[in-house]
């Protein structure tokens, strides 16, 4: 029996129905063909890294407590959204279907509810930049990890969104979970107000663990690769195996410094 043709039958009305809002006009084509201006964005991302750390070098610190409340507040309700929406689309597709499909065929990323929120996350990516012009213009301080998880996640979530990459609807899910947890964190230290001081350890856990669920449904799509219907490439495989690699050594290296090592602290991620 086509486990792809079953799956696709089972989603012609989708798992929940779609809000009106939902069903906007569709950006995908527009999205799919300049996808490559992701590249160009990184570079301007990276040059304004360098330029405003120039500038600032001989200035005061801005204290933009006002601005970086707001902006974390849009983030986090975003996020929140997006999370309640999409855990709940994934988690009844999961236990409709099963997880291959979701692994594996890209049938239910033409669903209303996926492509709307999968445009969106798309073109969060590149709101989220902005989080380097809070940390630049207060002076404080810029770590590896944070340009470069914000620049590789853009372009990896532009090449998926382009190529239907079955998977993204998990690593969207994901993100957008500890996202709406990490800027209400965000927006909780920008106003000041008291906040577990248990909440940066966790944000960082669940990274970590982003991380590990997204190697383990990448071994998975591509060990499912021989059966019919099963959308993936040997190119989508290796550099996401690249890059979810990546970000596990840095965020576990962060995880050790900011959390475990004794007697001093790491620099801190946050804003």
């Amino acid at each position: 029996m086509d486990t792809s043709m079953n799956f696709s039958r089972g989603l012609t009305e989708g798992p929940i129905q779609p809000y009106n809002f939902e069903m906007s006009r569709d950006l995908r084509p527009f999205l799919e063909e300049y996808w490559v201006s992701s590249f160009l964005i990184v570079l301007v991302y990276l040059l304004l890294i360098i330029a405003g750390q120039n500038y600032m070098k001989a200035r005061k610190g801005f204290s933009l407590q006002g601005p970086l409340i707001l902006w974390s507040f849009c983030l986090a309700i975003f996020s929140i959204l997006g999370t309640v929406r999409m855990w709940k689309y994934m988690g009844i597709l999961l236990f409709t279907v099963g997880l291959k499909p979701t692994v594996c065929f890209a049938n239910y990323t033409d669903d209303a509810i996926v492509k709307f929120w999968s445009c969106v996350f798309l073109l969060s990516k590149i709101v989220e930049l902005g989080d380097t012009a809070f940390i630049i213009l207060r002076k404080r301080p810029l770590i590896f990890v944070h340009w470069y998880h914000h620049s590789t996640v853009l372009l990896f979530t532009s090449f998926g969104y382009k190529n239907k990459v079955p998977s993204g609807g998990w690593f969207m899910t994901m993100n957008l979970g500890v996202h709406s947890i990490m800027y209400t964190y965000y927006t909780l230290k920008a106003a000041k107000l008291k906040h577990p001081s248990l909440l940066p350890m966790l944000i960082t856990s669940l990274q970590i663990l982003q991380m590990v669920m997204g190697t383990v449904f990448g071994i998975l799509n591509y060990i499912w690769r021989q059966e019919k219907g099963c959308h993936t490439t040997a190119e989508h495989f290796f550099w996401s195996f690249v890059l979810y690699g990546t970000y596990f050594i840095l965020f576990a290296k962060f995880f050790h410094q900011a959390y475990l090592r004794p007697k001093g602290k790491a620099k801190s991620k946050s804003q």
